[in-house]
């Protein structure tokens, strides 16, 4: 049996591959496009050909979790293909922003520099471990592992308005307490 576009959504549930193949067949210009909007401003053609083989993975992986008829179909392959992109985008530049910090890191730095630096950091983190646990946790989220803050607000439970009012009212702590220390008011 071959699939058509009247059989094609069982048959993939059934991991028959004619069916991805009509799939691959019928939409991939639909997701081409979708992928190539997306990652175009990177310039990376092989990165918009993998995530596309990407979303079809995707597609056959979670086939059986699919329920609908073809247009809902249609609309859960696209947004597939968007935020397959969008998760490939942001893979790229956060390697593209670590490789450039790494370059800027290795431009001729002095012995001096380095060790103002590490005393930097040293005394950040002394600031930081001064808060309370709560608000430690949101800092060291936000500004070291660089969470959302709806993230945040996920993983604590607080709200959104909440996180960002710890934010500020911790900033404005470790400004002061920085003076105390004669840091100068390094903030975050």
């Amino acid at each position: 049996m071959k699939s058509t576009s009247e059989n094609f959504i069982r048959r993939l549930q059934k991991q028959k591959e004619d069916a991805l193949e009509f799939i691959i067949d019928t939409y991939l210009p639909l997701i081409k496009g979708i992928t190539n909007k997306v990652l175009s401003p990177l310039g990376n053609e092989g990165l918009v050909d993998e995530c596309v083989n990407d979303v079809f993975l995707s597609i056959w992986d979670n086939a059986d979790k699919f329920r609908g008829d073809s247009t809902d179909f249609k609309k859960w392959i696209c947004a597939i293909a968007k935020y397959k992109s969008i998760d490939y985008y942001r893979r790229a530049t956060k390697r593209m922003e670590v490789s450039s910090e790494n370059m800027d890191m290795n431009a001729e730095m002095s012995v001096e520099e380095e060790l103002i630096r590490a005393e930097d950091k040293t005394e950040l983190i002394t600031l930081i471990n001064q808060l309370e646990p709560l608000d430690r946790d949101i800092f060291l989220m936000k500004f070291f592992l660089g969470y959302k803050t709806a993230d945040i607000s996920r993983k604590t439970g607080l709200s959104i308005t909440a996180i960002d009012n710890r934010l500020f009212r911790g900033k404005k702590k470790l400004f002061k307490e920085a003076k105390n220390l004669g840091a100068g008011g390094y903030v975050l």
